[in-house]
């Protein structure tokens, strides 16, 4: 009967393990709990072999189950990447190239990696969506692009592949006449946390209630890096740049560079990943066009 067993019945076993129970299991899969129930008894019939124990609660693992778990992950994530890249092989070139940028990427190298693709790629339009947090990914999960390019935001998405990029330095900074610019030495975060930061907002709700390095008491939000780095340099803030962002300015003495004290929630830059779905690889130009991403490191 092992020769009967399907894809659906492993992509069950997977989420009702993963998911704690059946009934969570069914509003993954969108189905309800008497055919997630009902899927997992035939599976159960068919290895022959009990996989969870029901006497509880909430069903758990047997032990058997969980030997057999990464198994039936393996299977899955084999037979994704098979049709995805059948899929890949049938498209061919891409008609179009639908890239969402994180505002942090830094900018020249970007350009650069945008004018290679236009010499080699000339046939192949080139969309780019510049956004920052949730927002680089959520036109990604929606379909809407074949590559993300994350780097404030620091999750990867479930069923997504990551591919490492660059890394991009950050530096706390303020203008000269901000009172932080004053300080000498090492600036505790409870000193800085009583003046004004100024952080990036999300434009999706995918990073609703969580807060990437904010410190302060009082915070002003802002969906665009332009006027955030415009509200540096006029004093109205403190705040986390880019450094290929504010170095003219740190040379120029426009803005100061803060020595803030060390945190695990406030790291010292970002780290650039392009990532896809699993079920829907880029193409050969998409492909491409990641690797001219990786600058020259």
């Amino acid at each position: 009967m092992l020769e009967a067993l399907t894809l659906d019945q492993l992509r069950t076993f997977i989420a009702a393990a993963e998911e704690g129970s059946f009934s969570a299991a069914g509003r993954r899969l969108r189905r309800a709990q008497s055919v997630v129930s009902h899927t997992l008894a035939n599976l159960e019939l068919q290895v022959g072999l009990t996989l969870f124990d029901r006497s509880a609660r909430y069903p758990r693992l047997t032990e058997a189950g969980a030997a057999l778990l990464e198994g039936a992950r393996g299977a899955v994530a084999g037979m994704d990447a098979f049709k995805a890249r059948a899929r890949t092989l049938s498209e061919g070139l891409e008609p179009e190239l639908a890239v969402a940028v994180d505002v942090m990427f830094p900018i020249a190298t970007l350009t650069a990696a945008v004018q290679a693709f236009q010499q080699r790629y000339p046939a192949t339009p080139l969309r780019l969506f510049v956004e920052a947090l949730g927002a680089v990914v959520q036109p990604l999960l929606a379909g809407q692009c074949r590559i993300a390019v994350i780097g404030s935001l620091p999750d990867v998405p479930q069923d997504c592949v990551s591919d490492y990029l660059l890394d991009v330095p950050a530096v706390a900074v303020a203008a000269p006449c901000h009172p932080l610019a004053l300080h000498q030495g090492v600036i505790l975060r409870s000193v800085a946390a009583t003046h004004v930061q100024l952080v990036l907002t999300d434009r999706s709700p995918l990073t609703t209630g969580r807060d990437f390095g904010v410190v302060s008491q009082g915070v002003w939000r802002l969906a665009d890096l332009g006027a955030k780095h415009a509200f540096l340099k006029a004093g109205l803030g403190w705040g986390t740049m880019p450094l290929h962002m504010v170095e003219n300015d740190l040379r120029e003495g426009t803005l100061v560079k803060l020595t803030l004290e060390t945190s695990p929630v406030m790291g010292q830059g970002f780290s650039m990943h392009a990532i896809h779905r699993k079920d829907m690889p880029p193409g050969p130009a998409g492909r491409w066009f990641v690797e001219q991403l990786k600058g020259s490191r």
